[in-house]
């Protein structure tokens, strides 16, 4: 009961700190209050961009291996593109080799893609589209959403049966209202009977390829089609492992012994392929947003702590002011915790509206959001504002607090 009488009124205390001198109490709280919008608008823009990083990636897939001739390299000045340049492609007879004797894959898919393709119907035409040749059992490692129509058969991966699945952006551009499902499109010079069109997947904060401009065909077509023309296509092969390989680790040995056996590299050697793990993108990207955490923590923590000495001003202000109420409080036998407590909650209050108003800043950035980078304030980030908040305004209540309990009734009376 005692504490709750203390809680209430300090509240009023601090309330009342708000009232009278309203200009002096905002701007000295101003400080807290940048310092709080600093903190926590940078933990909120890294939590929104690791959000939409992570959709980005969903592309790739979870629990996923790519094989090709060029490592993923992030931030690496002297990349040696030369030397992986000489390397061979991934192909179909190393594809079905890995098919028919890993036994730490789940599936397995090989694939090539083109973009800045030009598909047409009738008259109409989709500009920078992109093509994606892949065998069949794509659609179980990336996922692969079908608003209408089907996916492709074994028989016409197969076969090669110029059949295509559609994304949503080129369905709109190209048909309109109409139907596309049984339509013939033409790109490169070669027709294709519209089989499916996927679901719309939106924009991509890592410009990543979306399924809305994608068009596609069996990976044999693709062959076909480039083939004829004399171009040159560089595929890749996407593996997928079982969950209980944590790391990739199983897979990634199994994945090098039966490439270097195919090719016949020799034991000393070096591999003349590339194994590419997912995880080494959301690594590096993770790696980067916790540094603009910390960097962002750093900044705001300096206008915190101007606002922390404000916040102290403004508590000698307060002891000042009232210390021959805390006299008269003291001859009527409140004790020095009673004070101290009164004043460190007073402080904690003055730091919470600081905060809060640090806070309401924030949530306004959800305006800024668009389709492919989400801005919202989260549960989490707005206990971890309130908690700095309370920490910055008891810290520096402390001193105000002690100075306050510790004087003497006669004389705190006598100086009324």
């Amino acid at each position: 009961m005692l504490f709750l009488r203390l809680f209430f009124e300090s509240f009023r205390f601090a309330v009342n700190a708000l009232k009278e001198n309203v200009l002096r109490t905002v701007l000295s709280l101003l400080g807290v209050t940048v310092g709080i919008f600093a903190i926590i608008a940078i933990f909120t823009l890294v939590d929104a961009l690791n959000n939409s990083i992570q959709s980005s990636l969903a592309v790739f897939g979870n629990n996923v291996m790519y094989v090709g001739k060029w490592p993923f390299a992030f931030n690496e000045p002297n990349y040696p593109w030369w030397k992986y340049y000489r390397r061979p492609n991934p192909n179909v007879k190393e594809y079905k080799f890995i098919q028919e004797n890993a036994k730490w894959v789940k599936h397995v898919a090989i694939f090539e893609d083109k973009r800045g393709k030009t598909i047409q119907y009738k008259n109409s035409s989709f500009e920078d589209g992109q093509i994606l040749g892949a065998s069949f059992e794509y659609n179980k490692i990336n996922t692969l959403n079908i608003e209408k129509g089907r996916y492709f058969t074994s028989s016409e991966m197969q076969k090669g049966v110029q059949n295509a699945i559609i994304g949503h952006s080129i369905a709109e551009e190209l048909f309109s209202r109409e139907d596309p499902i049984g339509k013939t499109i033409k790109t490169q010079g070669q027709k294709f009977k519209v089989i499916g069109v996927f679901e719309k997947q939106g924009e991509s904060l890592l410009n990543t390829p979306s399924n809305d401009e994608l068009i596609m065909i069996p990976y044999s077509a693709l062959v076909k089609m480039y083939a004829s023309k004399g171009n040159y296509i560089s595929p890749q092969l996407i593996v997928k492992g079982f969950e209980e390989d944590e790391g990739m680790e199983e897979i990634q040995g199994e994945l090098r012994g039966l490439l270097r056996r195919v090719r016949g590299i020799r034991p000393k050697e070096e591999d003349n392929f590339a194994l590419n793990k997912t995880d080494a993108i959301a690594d590096f990207i993770g790696t980067v947003t916790g540094s603009l955490k910390i960097a962002g923590g750093v900044i705001g923590m300096f206008s915190i702590l101007v606002g922390g000495f404000s916040i102290a001003n403004i508590m000698f202000v307060s002891v000042k002011e009232r210390t021959s109420q805390i006299g008269i409080q003291k001859a009527l036998g409140a004790k020095n915790y009673f004070i101290l407590l009164q004043f460190l909650c007073e402080a904690m209050f003055l730091s919470f509206f600081g905060g809060i108003m640090g806070l309401l800043l924030v949530s306004l950035l959800s305006f800024f959001s668009t389709e492919a980078f989400e801005i919202s304030l989260n549960f989490q980030n707005l206990i971890v504002g309130l908690f700095i908040s309370a920490a910055v305004g008891i810290i520096s209540g402390i001193a105000p607090a002690i100075s306050a309990s510790r004087m003497d009734p006669v004389e705190a009376m006598r100086a009324s």
